[in-house]
């Protein structure tokens, strides 16, 4: 079993070769593309075609967005692995279909299909993320009837692959949740968004580790940073202070034996600049250590 300290060193390479690298944690941004980033974040005049290329010698890893609103095709994913060095990880969303239309029920085909696709990617394949919606009473009247539908999806689960969990209900965030997900290894996302508690909030205290991965994401208030800006190219919300109790909990996890690895993946709507968020928290990290 590979130490925490050697995770995220990816062959032939060391921790510190991308300006946003840290050993163990892999550091990306939630896409690769958004408006604001020409000649804030990629060079200005550089053509879009070679986005993914330069954003892999900054990140070593990416959360994909665009697969949560449909399988995109093989020749596309093909691209993907082709403009990325060995060693870069694609993070990537469950389409919607599977996680809001059918809710985890007759959906067996789809998620087949995405699964197979994703393949193409090879060892750059990381985890798959299931962001699920805030359930309305007549969807799932309650968590258990939740867990009803999620336990038997996730005992089909391949188990050579990696699957995250997101939900949005928060009074369903709690040790029986967590306990579902630690019985077939798929990690409880961590987030940081206006509508559920963050790890340093949550009165209920439990084991939010559940698989030998931890998963963050920095999401932000999509409404209330919309009515500021919708152009990405920097910083509009101080998030200082909420990403130093972060650096806290990632303490934690890597004392925490059974992480290998952390991913964490900023949104633009965050503090306003994807990027930025990423090199922040970076620097917290380094004065920390």
């Amino acid at each position: 079993m590979e130490k925490l300290e050697e995770a995220g060193k990816p062959a032939n390479t060391v921790p510190g070769d991308r300006p946003c690298s840290l050993p163990g944690i892999l550091l990306g941004t939630s896409a690769f593309t958004a408006n604001g980033w020409q000649g804030s974040f990629y060079p200005p005049g550089m053509n879009s075609r070679d986005y993914l290329s330069y954003y892999a010698k900054q990140f070593g890893t990416v959360e994909v967005d665009s697969t949560f609103y449909g399988c995109p095709s093989a020749r596309t994913v093909s691209n993907w692995a082709t403009r990325t060095p060995e060693d870069f990880i694609f993070s990537v969303k469950v389409p919607q279909v599977i996680t809001h239309e059918k809710a985890l029920v007759d959906c067996d085909p789809e998620f087949e299909e995405f699964v197979k696709t994703m393949d193409i990617l090879g060892p750059k394949l990381g985890p798959m993320v299931f962001q699920f919606p805030l359930f309305d009473r007549w969807k799932f009247s309650k968590q258990e009837s939740f867990l009803a539908a999620l336990a038997p999806f996730l005992k089909k689960l391949p188990a050579d692959h990696k699957f995250v969990i997101e939900i949005r209900n928060k009074t369903w965030l709690d040790a029986k949740l967590a306990d579902v997900l630690r019985q077939h290894k798929v990690a409880l996302a961590l987030t940081d968004t206006s509508f559920m508690p963050r790890p340093w909030e949550l009165r209920q205290e439990f084991d939010m580790v559940t698989a030998d991965f931890a998963y963050v994401r920095w999401l932000g208030d999509r409404k209330g940073i919309e009515k500021q800006t919708t152009t990405w190219d920097k910083v509009v919300i101080d998030r200082s202070s909420d990403l130093k109790n972060w650096v806290e909990v990632f303490k934690s996890l890597v004392s925490n034996t059974k992480v290998l690895k952390i991913f964490a993946f900023s949104n633009n709507h965050y503090a306003g600049h994807g990027p930025a968020t990423a090199k922040l928290f970076m620097d917290l990290w380094n004065k920390k250590q």
